[in-house]
């Protein structure tokens, strides 16, 4: 549809008119209709003209693929399976508004969508991802949108880190996570969930920083979302898999894909950690591309190395059915682990204007390894700064550290 004035800043330019249900069809009728429009992630329940409810097609899915679920809520009602809370917006909304809403709402709203109404009838459906896409192409009007967007960013980048850092608090007695974009926002990011049995951490480098980068990590917290609703945390390589095939699908960076010549390709992705501990054994799945764990026991004067995959998540050149490896090890009472992105690895800075590098890191450490762990990372950072001198920063900059009583 062309855009004119008029739209071009509201809700009605993020638009898609979607297929809707209604509380009188049944589970099986949303299954066939799911199935008939593969592309379609929310279904908006509508009665009378108005929508009460949209159902995501992933956790439908899920409901209904375990055993017996299709048996007993296929006839039924699909308002079952229905968020009965989606966000609801007017379609003269415009976008400013729009996406205060959506932060307000939470993280649903990225992986869910929200639906769009004319005079409180049901018109479509939106997508959180085009709300982020229009939200960036805004910020380049002017300097002042673009430095309040950018602030505003952050906001939202920070938001989806939340839960991760309540997780990680409730869960580790002696850690630390450093998080420092290079701009006001950044392409690093981490996830931390609680789980009864252990936890799962990972810390994620994605390509580029500033604006870019930030965009790059919303896709991953989204892709890392809708992932872990089903996967099995246990298994850091599997999760790998699909979240590559997720974000290839998602951005059009199939290797095999004919592109027009008047376009341009994305090729991005991100180098991450994923580790899941369980806390009765002790046991560490690690899984890993393109970036390694360190890990430290106590009366070792060297660190033991996990490497992880050469090969990124995500990029036009990894394969859709690329495999990454699990590794195990069983962590002693004491055993103190990090993970870096390669922001602090490749800072340039000292005398010879070189980089930071993991010798001068792992040396760092093992100066303090006796200290806790927020001792050890006031150190670093002491060490990086006075490293880092004048040189402008490079890179993102994360850094995770825990150790287990």
């Amino acid at each position: 549809m062309r855009q004119t004035p008029a739209n071009r800043q509201t809700a009605a330019a993020l638009m898609s008119v979607a297929p809707a249900a209604t509380p009188g069809q049944t589970n099986d009728d949303i299954l066939s209709i799911f199935t008939r429009h593969p592309h379609l992630s929310g279904l908006p329940v509508v009665e009378n003209d108005r929508p009460i409810g949209l159902i995501n097609r992933n956790q439908f899915m899920n409901h209904l693929a375990r055993p017996f679920h299709r048996e007993i809520f296929g006839r039924k009602s699909c308002i079952a399976f229905m968020d009965n809370t989606p966000l609801v917006v007017a379609h003269d909304t415009p976008l400013t508004d729009l996406s205060y809403l959506a932060l307000a709402n939470g993280d649903k709203t990225l992986n869910d969508g929200f639906i769009v109404t004319d005079h409180d009838r049901y018109a479509g459906v939106g997508l959180g991802v085009d709300l982020m896409r229009a939200m960036t192409d805004l910020t380049a009007e002017k300097n002042r949108q673009v430095m309040e967007s950018i602030h505003y960013a952050s906001v939202i980048q920070q938001s989806f880190l939340r839960h991760s850092r309540r997780d990680m608090a409730a869960t580790l007695d002696d850690y630390f996570m450093h998080w420092a974009p290079r701009d006001v926002v950044g392409g690093d990011y981490y996830y931390f969930v609680r789980r009864p049995e252990g936890f799962f951490a990972a810390v994620i480098d994605c390509t580029g920083h500033g604006v870019p980068g930030a965009f790059m990590t919303l896709i991953m917290a989204s892709a890392l979302n809708q992932v872990l609703r089903h996967a099995d945390l246990r298994d850091p390589a599997g999760l790998l898999g699909e979240i590559n095939r997720m974000v290839k699908a998602s951005l059009g960076q199939q290797a095999d894909e004919v592109v027009a010549a008047d376009s341009q390709q994305s090729d991005d992705g991100m180098d991450t950690a994923f580790l899941f501990v369980d806390s009765q054994t002790r046991r560490m799945t690690f899984a890993g591309a393109k970036t390694p764990v360190f890990l430290l026991t106590p009366g070792s004067d060297a660190f033991e190395v996990l490497d992880g995959n050469r090969m990124g998540v995500g990029y036009v050149a990894t394969p859709d059915d690329y495999c990454w490896d699990n590794r195990e090890v069983t962590l002693a009472p004491g055993t103190t682990v990090y993970v870096s992105t390669d922001g602090l690895i490749d800072q340039i800075g000292g005398s010879k204007r070189i980089a930071f590098g993991k010798r001068r890191l792992r040396e760092t450490l093992l100066r303090c390894r006796d200290q806790p762990l927020p001792a050890q990372q006031a150190e670093l950072l002491e060490t990086f700064d006075r490293w880092q001198g004048s040189e402008p920063r490079r890179d993102d900059v994360t850094v995770f550290g825990f150790r287990l009583p």
